[in-house]
């Protein structure tokens, strides 16, 4: 005997040990695969994605000023561009069957790495080196940090696995967790829907939250509708129950109203903050939905908790160095230049002026306040008339027109 066991006992236990090891490295083995392959899935969607979105854009830019305004269905580039868009949404689509919800959300930081190289690879302007590096170096650290989070969220990741049948999804749906949890979005959302309506709080942060709690239930959903379609092509039909159609109809619900809040932040609020905050807030509450509702972190342990934490955070600071440094459009309206047409005098003499010369205003008509140059701005006049009176033999107009001065 040897440490109060005997040596028969000892042989015993040995062979359920040794045979618990490969069986324990072989689920982790899966567990892995399986996220490398959801992980995979989308960041090829969304690089797809992201290319397709500008072929579209090129397209339409090569047909600006043409008169029919439906020219670009006739191009091979925009419908290039569409294959490519349904494409990568059914990649982003699949991959939240193979991998847990918070680790896939993440993942749309490659869309804006993508859209960044593009937008760099064809610019059209030419930069000197040192310019280009002043102008770009916050897309490249930007685009060198998202790659590091990206790394560090699929390193991480949660390696929670359960097959999405109808049945665990319905247990899902009715824990107390979810429940809890669904009371206070519903609570949030109507707070944000009524001072976004009622009190017009147009702010960005109000309406990107809106568009994030309800991109949250669009996640969960999308994973529920993919994880039972792929559970049935493997055989274990999943279509025959109800709460199939009822996933997929929350699916397109939220998704619709999502895009409805987008369009409306889209025309108060430029698109790089969109493209920013909207991230940041989107992947967070996301990951909170996936978390409660999937149970996404429950055997994971503090490091890979705070590594993952970390890789967001990094990923976060990426995209919105990425966004920060986008040109943002400064509007011009044109106008008609009466000293640039031919044949045209510039009628600056005594106080006669037509159209003022451009100085710092873009803007038809605007004046400035400068009175050194008081006859350049002075008011279009008409030339005086004196009226006669008592005179003989000269009609009187039948008009009169009366001289105006600056002050008035």
């Amino acid at each position: 005997m040897e440490g109060g066991r005997s040596p028969d006992l000892q042989l015993q236990q040995l062979p359920f040990a040794t045979g618990s090891v490969p069986w324990l490295a072989h689920e982790d083995s899966f567990s892995y695969r399986e996220n490398l392959i959801g992980a995979l899935l989308a960041i090829f969607g969304h690089l797809v994605t992201s290319i397709a979105l500008n072929l579209q854009k090129y397209s339409h830019i090569r047909l600006t000023g043409s008169k029919d305004p439906r020219a670009y269905f006739k191009t091979k580039t925009w419908w290039c561009g569409v294959f490519l868009l349904l494409l990568g949404e059914l990649g982003v689509f699949a991959s939240y069957a193979f991998a847990p919800l918070s680790l896939i959300v993440p993942l749309s930081a490659v869309s804006v790495i993508a859209s960044a190289i593009i937008g760099i690879i064809f610019i059209k302007e030419k930069w000197k080196p040192k310019d280009f590096l002043r102008r770009y170096v916050l897309s490249f650290v930007g685009c060198g940090l998202a790659i590091v989070g990206t790394y560090l969220l699929i390193t991480f990741g949660p390696n929670s696995h359960e097959t999405m049948t109808g049945d665990n999804i319905t247990k899902h749906l009715v824990s107390w967790p979810f429940l809890l949890y669904m009371l206070l979005e519903i609570i949030l959302f109507c707070l944000l829907l009524y001072f976004y309506k009622e009190r017009n709080a147009n702010y960005i942060a109000v309406i990107l939250l809106l568009v994030a709690l309800l991109g949250s239930m669009t996640v969960v959903t999308v994973k529920a509708v993919a994880g039972m379609i792929v559970v049935s092509i493997r055989g274990n039909l999943q279509l025959d129950y109800p709460i199939f159609y009822i996933m997929f109809v929350c699916m397109v619900a939220t998704a619709s109203f999502q895009a409805t809040f987008l369009t409306q932040a889209s025309q108060l609020y430029d698109s790089s903050q969109i493209a920013s905050i909207g991230y940041i807030l989107s992947t967070t509450v996301a990951i909170t939905a996936g978390a409660t509702f999937y149970l996404d972190f429950m055997d994971e342990d503090v490091l890979h908790i705070c590594m993952f934490a970390l890789g967001c955070l990094i990923a976060f600071l990426g995209v919105f160095l990425i966004t920060r440094n986008r040109k943002r459009p400064i509007p011009f309206e044109p106008y008609i230049s009466m000293d640039a047409m031919p044949g045209m005098q510039n009628m600056h003499d005594k106080g006669i002026a037509v159209q003022p010369d451009l100085k710092t205003s873009f803007s038809y008509g605007a004046l400035e306040n400068n009175d050194s140059i008081s006859e350049i701005y002075a008011p279009a006049t008409l030339p005086i008339v004196q009226e006669q009176h008592g005179s003989k033999g000269v009609s009187a107009p039948p008009y009169r027109v009366l001289e105006h001065s600056k002050k008035e």
